[in-house]
């Protein structure tokens, strides 16, 4: 159990630094009268520092943190000076074309927000222009996959391209519009978005999926619980992107710290579903769907597919949930079975031990900067949980004499440690 509550809490620590997460910049690009404008909101400071961002969710997570976090103590006009000089660079790895031909694309605005809690991050907008040949039908661009994620969105046209670039072309973006895909091919793009909110990039979220998984072993209280959950989150996400609701972070963020501790913390002390548990996760599954509103907020819905965005987000959100229950299924399966008498000790324990060995292992084998760059976090974060949910697993099927081993070994276990790693999330949400 020590070694669980270990693991949970630097997991949390490691995930926490919501200072330092890497959010998409957001390009809006519009025609006028021969000349094409390019809005860009992004993290100057990682750009500046030369952050490799490629699958990078946390620059805590990279070599050039501390150049990050100094950069956002100087003034607007050191960013602007520094970034004026580095545009060059910029443009050059966009490499806007006309029609296949290079276009010269210039720097022409920068606006730096003044320094505020240099322990968040600042959006700073560049404006970039290029005189476009006359008769120009379609234009394209690049976007490097070491600047992270650009969700680029053609605006001032009907049906208007809108993109989801790291590391590739946009493709030919017709000037005059009509370039915006089609509802299934929206709906399809948008699935791998919000099953990447939940794995690997939504701990928070994949703490409460979990607290909900080890109140029973049996199917019906899981399948109650994540039917009120989805109800209550599908509905304010969809209130949220439509900004009919709008709650600040500050507000929503501890909250969901604070639902991962309450049904964690009812996990110890009753293994039944109790009526108002379902009415009380629909309550806090509102508050996660304007989380990931807040998220999808950030990339942006295309209006004339709307919904098959909205809904495709949906979707990969309940997917990564779901894949969350799989694999908890799977590794805690062979233990219930166990002690069920299902299945002979002896394939438990050595089953257990196994897989324990291997975790820990894959935790050490693949802590690189390769990992990290593909997962958003170093190996440990993944591999060692797993690892120290074996070990509970192994001791359940060794104790299985004891009443309700399952629970008192495994459910319990897992359930303290998530609930001090969300009391630890609701104590930094609010006080730190």
């Amino acid at each position: 159990m020590r070694f669980l509550l270990v693991v949970l809490i630097w997991l949390g620590s490691a995930n926490l630094a919501l200072a330092h997460e890497v959010r998409p910049a957001i390009g809006d690009l519009s025609t006028a009268e021969g000349t094409l404008t390019l809005t860009l909101e992004l993290n100057a400071e990682a750009l500046l520092a030369g952050v490799d961002l490629e699958g990078v969710s946390d620059t805590n997570e990279t070599d050039g943190s501390d150049d990050v976090d100094a950069l956002r103590a100087l003034p607007p006009q050191d960013i602007e000076q520094r970034l004026r000089a580095q545009s060059p660079d910029l443009v050059t790895a966009m490499a806007l074309r006309a029609d296949g031909a290079p276009v010269d694309l210039g720097l022409v605005a920068v606006q730096v927000p003044e320094v505020g809690d240099t322990d968040l991050p600042r959006d700073t907008r560049l404006t970039f222009q290029a005189a476009l040949p006359g008769g120009t039908e379609a234009v394209d661009m690049q976007w490097p996959a070491r600047y992270g994620t650009l969700i680029l969105r053609q605006v001032g046209v009907e049906d208007g391209y809108t993109g989801y670039l790291a590391g590739d072309s946009s493709g030919p973006i017709a000037v005059q519009g009509g370039d915006a895909k089609g509802a299934a091919a929206t709906f399809a793009s948008y699935i791998p978005v919000g099953f990447d909110h939940i794995l690997p990039k939504g701990l928070d979220h994949i703490l409460f999926v979990l607290g909900l998984f080890f109140l029973s072993t049996r199917l019906g209280p899981l399948l109650w619980q994540i039917s009120a959950f989805t109800l209550a989150h599908t509905v304010t996400l969809a209130l949220g992107a439509l900004g009919y609701v709008n709650i600040p972070g500050s507000i929503v963020e501890p909250i969901i710290a604070a639902s991962i501790v309450y049904v964690a913390v009812e996990n110890i002390v009753s293994d039944k579903l109790h009526k108002w548990r379902p009415a009380v996760i629909f309550v806090f599954g509102l508050l996660h769907g304007l989380g990931f509103a807040s998220v999808l907020g950030e990339f942006g819905l295309p209006e004339a597919q709307f919904v098959p965005a909205l809904i495709g987000f949906n979707v990969g959100v309940e997917i990564g949930q779901l894949t969350v229950i799989a694999l908890a299924f799977l590794l805690v399966v062979l233990a219930q079975r166990t002690i069920e008498g299902d299945v002979d000790i002896r394939t438990g324990q050595i089953v257990y031990a196994g897989l324990a060995l291997v975790f820990v292992g894959l935790g050490l084998a693949l802590n690189g900067s390769g990992f990290v760059e593909t997962m958003g976090a170093k190996a440990p974060v993944f591999f060692w949980p797993l690892a120290a949910l074996s070990v509970m697993c192994l001791l359940s099927v060794n104790f299985l004499d004891r009443l309700e081993a399952y629970r008192r070994f495994v459910a319990i276990p897992a359930s303290v440690g998530i609930a001090l790693v969300g009391a630890y999330w609701f104590i930094e949400r609010v006080f730190l």
